[in-house]
């Protein structure tokens, strides 16, 4: 064998050797760690979260699970709604697990304690279910919220409830999701001239509601004009049911009302057809939208003929934004998907959303509803009385 033959056979190895290092580079899974809350006070949320991720990625890669010719591996975790654990779990998936990037938390005081994390490792949190404002507030560039924030909520009934001669009282959990919420509601009630007189925050387990009732009954009883008790209560207990027993509205003229519900929650609604407020998602209260369309035939046909919920949606416009954004960079390079993801515009089951580039929130609309019993349905349905769009919720950076 002659030189050149050698230099022909060494630049062929060569050749083959750079090709297959980089097929091999190709073919390495992304890896997306989704640490939820499978189990505890709020497991119902996080288990419809992580089903929502992993059909929202069967469905925008047709099927295959793979991005960029690379297969996904999910990576999914219980951290049971504790914020030391889910912070723990994180810092395990970046370290040893070697995540691309993570999804989640479910509970609003995890999502509080795991914003550290993705600074110190450089990489991406796309938070989703967890609601809070106070997650975006901290100002984390590696932190991106699909999920509604509280001021979603709260502006949202406002817009149902508020106007000039309005009293409201509120009952809430004490803790970020419900306390922040308040916070907003209260003011966005204020601006549209209803006033906010009383307040009642409650440990997340609370099961009596009666003392609370007792203490708003007292507030409210003298008042003349439209008075309303609006609830944020996520997870576990009925305060709803409660005090509808004590008759509120009967005795003293005091009406119930609340934001949207996951479906097991609203079968307690049906004492309640009439009651009006404001929805991140119902299945019916879409129009128009092909892809709900696709995610409301799966889940019946998978789920014993049960529609999607609330946080289905959530997760699946998780999914979605995700691979979106590694599309668009053509790499999970922390980097290269900051850019990508930073004012990225996509489609979810409830409709166009928007990342923010300024406090990495997601801009999504809202459903005004009202409920309706219907005979073959074993839950109270929301009807739409009209979308609350981006434009008019005008929701105020968080930072």
């Amino acid at each position: 064998m002659n030189y050149k033959q050698i230099v022909k056979m060494l630049m062929l190895i060569g050749t083959l050797l750079f090709m297959e290092i980089n097929w091999a580079a190709a073919a390495e899974p992304i890896k997306i760690a989704n640490i939820n809350s499978l189990s505890g006070i709020l497991e119902q949320f996080g288990n419809q979260s992580v089903i929502g991720f992993k059909m929202g990625m069967e469905y925008i890669t047709n099927g295959t699970m793979e991005l960029i010719g690379r297969p996904i591996e999910i990576v999914t975790k219980d951290d049971q709604s504790k914020p030391a654990l889910s912070k723990q779990l994180l810092t395990e998936a970046y370290k040893d697990l070697k995540v691309d990037l993570a999804v989640g938390p479910t509970s609003s005081g995890a999502g509080v304690a795991m914003v550290p994390v993705p600074l110190e490792f450089k990489k991406i949190l796309v938070v989703e279910p967890a609601v809070s404002d106070d997650i975006t507030a901290q100002g984390n560039r590696y932190v991106f919220k699909t999920s509604r924030n509280s001021s979603h909520d709260a502006i949202g009934n406002a817009l149902v409830v508020a106007k000039p001669g309005v009293y409201v009282a509120t009952l809430a959990q004490d803790y970020t999701f419900g306390r922040v919420f308040v916070d907003i509601f209260e003011k966005a009630c204020v601006e549209r001239g209803a006033k906010v007189v009383h307040k009642e925050f409650l440990p997340m387990d609370t099961q009596d509601f009666t003392a609370p009732a007792e203490r708003i009954i007292q507030a409210m009883k003298d008042l003349k004009g439209k008075k309303y008790v609006f609830l944020a209560w996520a997870g576990k207990g009925n305060p709803l049911a409660m005090l509808h027993q004590m008759k509120l509205d009967t005795k003293y003229e005091i009406q119930l009302t609340t934001g949207g519900q996951i479906i097991p929650g609203l079968k307690g609604y049906k004492p309640f057809e009439g009651m009006q407020g404001s929805a991140y998602y119902y299945h019916g209260m879409v129009k128009d939208n092909a892809m709900n369309d696709w995610l409301v035939k799966e889940h019946k046909k998978r789920y014993k003929e049960m529609p999607p919920d609330f946080f289905h949606c959530g997760g699946f416009a998780a999914a979605v934004f995700i691979a979106t954004a590694i599309k668009k960079a053509g790499s999970t390079d922390t980097e290269k998907l900051i850019l990508a993801m930073e004012g990225l515009e996509w489609m979810t089951p409830k409709g166009k959303m928007i990342m923010r580039k300024e406090d990495h929130q997601a801009l999504q609309s809202q459903f005004h509803f009202k409920l309706a019993v219907q005979p073959d349905v074993d839950w109270a349905v929301p009807e739409l009385v009209k979308v609350q769009t981006i434009e008019e919720l005008n929701i105020p950076l968080t930072r």
